[in-house]
C-alpha cells in the first residue's frame, strides 16, 4: 500500500470515526478527542488507540467494539485493533474546535 493509498484509508477511517458518538455527550469520538492515533501498516491492518472521557466511563465495555466493528468495514482495512490507553488522561483542551463550538465552550 503506497503512502497516499494509506492516507485515504486513514481518512476513510476518521469518517467513521466520526459517526460514533459518547451517549452522553453530542459530540463524534473523534471531534471530541478521544481518539489519540490511527495506524495502519501496509497489509491494512488497523491499530486505533484511544481514551474515554474517564475509567468509569459507561461505555468503557462497548465503546471499543462499537469503533472495531465500524472501522473493520472501510475499504481497505483487514484487521482491526482498538487500544485503549489512559496516558495521557482525555480533558477537553484535546476537542476540536468545532466539538467546543457544539458545547457551548468558545
Amino acid at each position: 500500500m503506497t503512502k497516499q493509498e494509506k492516507q485515504f484509508v486513514i481518512d476513510d477511517i476518521i469518517d467513521v470515526l466520526k459517526d460514533i458518538y459518547d451517549p452522553e455527550i453530542p459530540v463524534n469520538i473523534y471531534d471530541l478527542g478521544l481518539v489519540y492515533g490511527i495506524d495502519l501498516d501496509d497489509e491494512g491492518n488497523a491499530e486505533i488507540t484511544m481514551t474515554l472521557t474517564s475509567p468509569m466511563c459507561p461505555v468503557a465495555e462497548s465503546l471499543p467494539g462499537e469503533v472495531r466493528n465500524a472501522v473493520r468495514f472501510v475499504e481497505g482495512v483487514e484487521q482491526v485493533r482498538v487500544k485503549i490507553v489512559w496516558d495521557p488522561p482525555w480533558d477537553a483542551d484535546k476537542m476540536s474546535e468545532d466539538a467546543k463550538l457544539v458545547l457551548g465552550m468558545m
